[in-house]
């Protein structure tokens, strides 16, 4: 590894320090978002929690298993491989990539690598056939060679209940110049607070609707240059509502042939059909029934816009 990385000590950082540090440059996490290749972010979410525009991102059962389970995963690739890692409690910062950190998993003692552990749901077995593994992992792992200056990378997954796998991902300075291309151009946008091109990623419209949830309630901006997409916007609402039709229609075949019997199957297909019961509470009916109760406590109250778009007649 490169021997003038300046380390910043994580072992005693409280949490929203170690958030502001991370938004000060691209990490490893973002680095996939950043090129498009991350399922969960977009550039343009990456960009807006860089500048603080949007909250943190709640944690979840997903992020604290993954967490709990490092240390399992470490122990099992050193078990299957017979290497031996260390932790390395620090955010690293590479002089010559100063718009990039990295905070790794574990460090291999006695080679010059890092091991990235990864935990996942057997529903993601499939993207591991034949030696493959997601491109976010592999895009993450690249960045930390990139950061490090490590000659390789091992990548470590446990598929909860099926695998466990790991694989060696050798150095390649080429897709690390491209990587850290894209990153050098993408937090040119931060530092100039002008957003990426947006996208139909579910983190983008999240963020743009955090961003944006309040608005003035006034103005009229012309947008004559939004012409093409606003048209689009609408041969698109015809052909899904066209669409759903379609398959609702699909559907309905199957169903009637089904008929009471819950389940069936064909060559390539299982269906289920099963009977299911949903109580909701009745609000309306409670209030009414118990007219002294103050239930203004028990609701939540919320920002949004809504977007509506509708065809000028003439």
């Amino acid at each position: 590894m490169y021997k003038y990385l300046k380390k910043i000590s994580t072992k005693a950082m409280p949490h929203d320090a170690w958030l502001e540090h991370r938004r000060r440059s691209i990490g490893g996490s973002d680095a996939a978002a950043i090129i498009g290749l991350n399922p969960y972010a977009s550039a343009y979410s990456v960009w807006a929690d860089k500048l603080g525009l949007v909250p943190p991102k709640e944690d979840n059962e997903a992020m604290r298993l993954g967490r709990d389970l490092e240390d399992y995963v470490a122990k099992r690739f050193c078990e299957e491989t017979g290497k031996k890692v260390r932790r390395d409690n620090s955010i690293i910062i590479n002089p010559h990539y100063t718009f990039a950190h990295a905070n790794v998993d574990r460090i291999l003692i006695g080679e010059d690598a890092g091991l990235e552990c990864k935990t996942t749901s057997s529903l993601n077995l499939k993207r591991f056939k034949n030696g493959e593994y997601p491109a976010n992992y592999y895009t993450q792992c690249v960045h930390y060679m990139a950061v490090t200056g490590a000659e390789r990378w091992y990548l470590a997954v446990l598929i909860l209940g099926k695998e466990f796998k790991w694989f060696c991902i050798e150095r390649d300075e080429a897709e690390i110049c491209a990587l850290m291309s894209s990153e050098a151009e993408f937090w040119k946008l931060v530092e100039d607070k002008t957003p990426p091109a947006t996208d139909g990623e579910k983190s983008t419209s999240e963020a743009i609707s955090t961003i944006y949830s309040e608005g003035d309630g006034e103005g009229n901006l012309a947008l004559f240059a939004y012409e093409n997409e606003l048209s689009q916007y609408m041969v698109l609402g015809e052909q899904i509502k066209a669409l759903k039709k379609l398959q609702d229609g699909y559907a309905n075949k199957v169903k009637a042939y089904l008929g009471d019997t819950a389940r069936g199957e064909s060559n390539c297909f299982s269906v289920s059909w099963a009977p299911a019961v949903r109580s909701t509470f009745d609000l309306q009916l409670f209030a009414k029934d118990h007219p002294d109760v103050d239930l203004s406590g028990y609701y939540k109250t919320s920002s949004y816009r809504t977007f509506k778009v509708t065809r000028n007649e003439g």
